[in-house]
């Protein structure tokens, strides 16, 4: 986990990027312990033979594998509220899933802060940017506005 800051010195960092995580590898293991999570076990996510004549050549990450893998990324984020007792997921403004994720790549988020406001009785909701990046690609998996509500 990064640094604590003010109220203050995080309005500074407004349209900036606050994190940037570390490198995640998507194994066949993960994503088939998400499709038991969430009960999607579609063939292109969970049947790797059947999937080399799909139209990945390989089994690939369910989309909102990605948006549940926020709150993992974003615990290490570079900067944070000074005295946060708890963060709550607060919801979404928009999400884009716009590039698949095969089997064996490694991901991370790119987390720019986008807005923050003070709600009172020391909540403060963030809002964040964030971009799911594969590793040797241009385009991302996914794009997602995030909401958190922190209590400090």
């Amino acid at each position: 986990m990064g640094r604590a800051v003010s109220l203050e010195e995080l309005k500074t960092f407004l349209g900036k990027e606050i994190g940037l995580s570390d490198w995640l590898e998507i194994t066949q293991e993960r994503i088939n312990a998400f499709a038991e999570c969430t009960e999607d076990r579609q063939w292109i996510h969970t049947n790797p033979e059947m999937a080399k004549t799909g139209p990945y050549g390989k089994t690939i990450a369910h989309a909102y594998m990605a948006l549940a893998l926020l709150s993992y990324f974003n615990y290490q984020n570079q900067v944070f509220p000074a005295g946060i007792k708890m963060a709550l997921n607060y919801g979404l403004n928009r999400a884009r899933f716009m590039n698949p994720v095969p089997v064996g790549s490694r991901i991370r988020n790119h987390c720019v802060l986008k807005d923050l406001t003070e709600k009172g009785a020391g909540k403060i909701l963030m809002t964040f940017e964030n971009t799911v990046e594969i590793e040797g690609q241009s385009k991302p998996a996914a794009v997602a506005e995030t909401l958190s509500m922190v209590m400090t």
